[in-house]
């Protein structure tokens, strides 16, 4: 771990050159990327034992160490491009790239002193995937970067891994997977019986045990180097996260677990049209007829995708905003097919100030795709209220696993063995469906700051709940905005 902290400590400290340049966070990480990419790709190609070619010669590392000045600049260039238009890892990680560092020294600087010095091969895959997740998380705490909505806190993450428990047997999708971090921490997870396996099992949990979905080319990028230097995919072969619009169709494959956390605001980039036959539309048309309803609200269209692309007896653990629990019309109707057609045992409460984007007040979903029936699925739901008299910050006081250790205790053993609490409480299928709207946004303990003045949380958390609230109000206000004008618009009355 000590070797992991230099790490991090070296690569920041190379940031902070950059920053004067204007390179953020973000890009610093991305030009890191592939610069770590070509060099344990030339690593393996002059290893000892079972030399391998990752990339075309004309593209190798060698090439960088051995030239200068301009000539270093144009040549990092020309490898950038044309390893973008290589087919699987390679493709993935080079797509679209493009040079930030416009000081050739510091390219320089950066390639022998920091990158060429370490060896980043399988051996000491730990300390590097550990060095470079550090650097994706304060990527992501960096205000300036935007990068926040691409990543979930680790706490929740692990806390969600441990409730699911996925093994070697499983097979894992993030349809909106960031950086990959729910990827690495189910992988992390199963691998912890690698010693158990057979050479079939490792060769699944290395290749085909993840799958990973990504809109926005930098961030798949990450998310492919990310699980590579945890010995995640291979370098030469097809990449595990696909960069593509996860909504756009059907994907026709299904896997035994999906987590994510779908990215936050309510508006759909495309048009889209459910099985009902009706379209909310928007820039471009898709028709999903395994979509039980037709809305422009994003989340409710993953939690949609999510529903389909389980496979019968598999487990989903999903993030999702408080709206998608009580939202009339599309949300009502989703909520009486989760609990109808699915097990929705499980629902925690986040608390405010956990995560990067504000306004952010969200819970976790813990549901079972189950065969069709005739009765419901879900007898009883699960609620773990961890909000009420919970206040958290990013910086002062954030969010750790353990303050989740109670509600993982509860909530990962066998479900009739599950004993209810101040904070955990059971809900039958017929007491939730009988509420008004099916609403799910259930509360029962008392807010102990609102009846004892003395017991107020410190201002700063105070205002911190307050921009929270603000904002996302103003989210909720933007969408009822968007769609009625999306209304007005397509009513030929009023136009």
């Amino acid at each position: 771990m000590a070797d992991a902290r230099r790490l991090v400590d070296k690569m920041w400290s190379y940031a902070n050159v950059l920053r004067d340049d204007g390179v953020g966070v973000i890009e610093y990480t991305e030009q890191l990327t592939y610069l770590l990419f070509l060099k344990m790709a030339h690593e393996r190609a002059t290893r000892k034992l079972k030399p391998e070619r990752v990339v075309p010669e004309r593209y190798s590392w060698q090439r960088l160490l051995d030239a200068d000045g301009a000539a270093l600049e144009t040549e990092y260039t020309l490898i950038l491009q044309g390893l973008g238009r290589q087919p699987g890892t390679l493709g993935t990680i080079f797509r679209k790239a493009q040079n930030r560092i416009q000081d050739p020294a510091k390219l320089k600087r950066l390639i022998h002193d920091l990158i060429d010095k370490e060896n980043w091969s399988q051996s000491g895959t730990d300390i590097n995937g550990d060095a470079y997740e550090s650097l994706l998380s304060k990527g992501a705490s960096d205000k300036g970067s935007g990068a926040g909505q691409y990543f979930t806190p680790r706490s929740i993450i692990s806390a969600m891994v441990d409730v699911v428990q996925p093994t070697v047997a499983d097979s894992v999708v993030d349809p909106a997977c960031g950086t990959g971090g729910f990827l690495l921490a189910a992988h992390e997870y199963a691998a912890r019986d690698a010693g158990s396996m057979t050479p079939p099992q490792r060769d699944h949990l290395r290749d085909t045990f993840v799958h990973g979905v990504e809109l926005v080319d930098g961030t798949a990028r990450l998310a492919a180097m990310n699980l590579l230097l945890h010995g995640i995919g291979d370098a030469n072969g097809e990449s595990v996260i696909e960069v593509k619009d996860a909504l756009i169709a059907d994907p026709v494959r299904r896997w035994s677990v999906v987590l994510a956390n779908p990215p936050f605001g309510t508006k759909s980039s495309v048009t889209m049209v459910g099985a009902d036959g009706r379209e909310a539309r928007e820039e471009r048309e898709i028709e999903r007829q395994d979509f039980v309803v037709t809305t422009s609200n994003k989340q409710l269209n993953f939690l949609q995708h999510i529903m389909t692309i389980l496979d019968i007896n598999g487990r989903g653990a999903v993030v999702l905003p408080d709206n998608v629990l009580f939202e009339g019309g599309a949300g009502e109707t989703l909520r009486r097919r989760l609990l109808r057609d699915f097990d929705l045992h499980t629902l925690l409460r986040l608390p405010t100030g956990v995560f990067y984007a504000q306004g952010v007040k969200a819970n976790v979903l813990f549901f079972d795709k189950k065969p069709a029936s005739e009765t419901p699925w879900t007898s009883k739901l699960w609620v773990y209220d961890m909000r009420t008299n919970q206040h958290f910050t990013l910086k002062q006081n954030p969010l750790t696993r353990a303050h989740l250790d109670d509600f993982v205790t509860r909530a990962a053993g066998p479900r009739e063995h599950r004993v209810e609490s101040e904070r955990f409480t059971a809900f039958a299928y017929d007491e939730l469906v009988a509420r008004d709207k099916v609403n799910l946004d259930i509360t029962w303990l008392r807010d102990e700051s609102l009846e004892d003045l003395d017991d107020l949380p410190a201002p700063d958390v105070i205002a911190r709940e307050i921009v929270e609230d603000l904002t996302a109000a103003l989210e909720e206000f933007a969408a009822v905005a968007e769609s009625l004008e999306a209304a007005r618009s397509s009513d030929p009355v009023s136009s």
